[in-house]
């Protein structure tokens, strides 16, 4: 199936590694330029020459989520630099999973306030471009965690508060064909990654967890970047304000 992407304008944030760095491969493979941030130079550096090989335009720098100025600062920059955003993902976390006041205060300036910032930013540019071509797409990633609590956990606290404010986005914005949806992954594992290091650093953890997947695997980045790229595309041009589970049906909870 052809997404119909060719010759958008892509803005990821968080974009570098793991998920956020494999939707930006996928984007830029359909033929997106992209435009991307994270908070390591090096790795901005690398993963914008990375683009490059897909034969798009494509830049980024480093940027503190949390620094809100920055960010739409950043924002605003790229989407000239790019002649247009068509698309923003909101991928950048602050991955914080503890109860205490320091892992709330992270969680909310960089998974929520980092979404609503961005969208501030790049609204008029979006906007422009669903007046222009009939669409245009916001996507949140967000976890399986905002659904399920066994303990207190800002992480799962804030990826709910950034769902419910995706689907704000979504009423407020369907008139305008400026669409909203969230895309919510169980355990992914790749390098580097969360699941990767409790392997190496807590192995029953981990063989636990591998048990509750169903399908025997977790998801790789990948299955998470396909499922973003549907949804950005003008094929779900009638779809706005889902939260898309991609779980491998670890969950119990009935979606209706």
């Amino acid at each position: 199936m052809d997404l119909n992407l060719r010759g958008k304008k892509v803005i990821v944030l968080g974009g570098t590694r793991g998920i956020g760095r494999k939707i930006a491969e996928t984007l830029a493979g359909e033929g997106c330029d992209i435009g991307l941030c994270a908070r390591n130079g090096d790795q901005v550096a690398e993963a914008v020459s990375s683009m490059k090989t897909f034969d798009v335009k494509a830049t980024g720098a480093s940027v503190d989520i949390a620094d809100g100025a920055a960010l739409k600062s950043w924002i605003t920059d790229a989407g000239n630099e790019l002649d247009g955003i068509d698309i923003l993902v909101s991928n950048a976390s602050a991955l914080a999973i503890g109860a205490d006041e320091e892992s709330w205060q992270k969680g909310l300036d960089i998974d929520v306030l980092g979404a609503v910032r961005s969208f501030e930013a790049a609204a008029p540019f979006l906007e422009a471009s669903a007046e222009k071509n009939g669409d245009a797409a916001f996507v949140a990633i967000a976890s399986v965690s905002s659904i399920s609590a066994q303990n207190p956990s800002a992480y799962g606290a804030v990826k709910a508060a950034l769902i419910h404010y995706m689907k704000g986005v979504a009423k407020q914005w369907a008139s305008k064909h400026v669409r909203a949806n969230v895309v919510s992954p169980g355990t992914v594992y790749f390098e580097g990654g969360v699941w990767h290091m409790i392997e190496q650093g807590n192995p029953e953890m981990f063989k636990q967890t591998m048990a509750r997947n169903p399908m025997g695997r977790m998801a790789t980045p990948q299955d998470i970047a396909d499922a973003a790229a549907f949804l950005a595309s003008p094929r779900s041009s009638f779809t706005t304000g889902i939260n898309m589970l991609i779980d491998g049906a670890i969950s119990d909870r009935v979606n209706y």
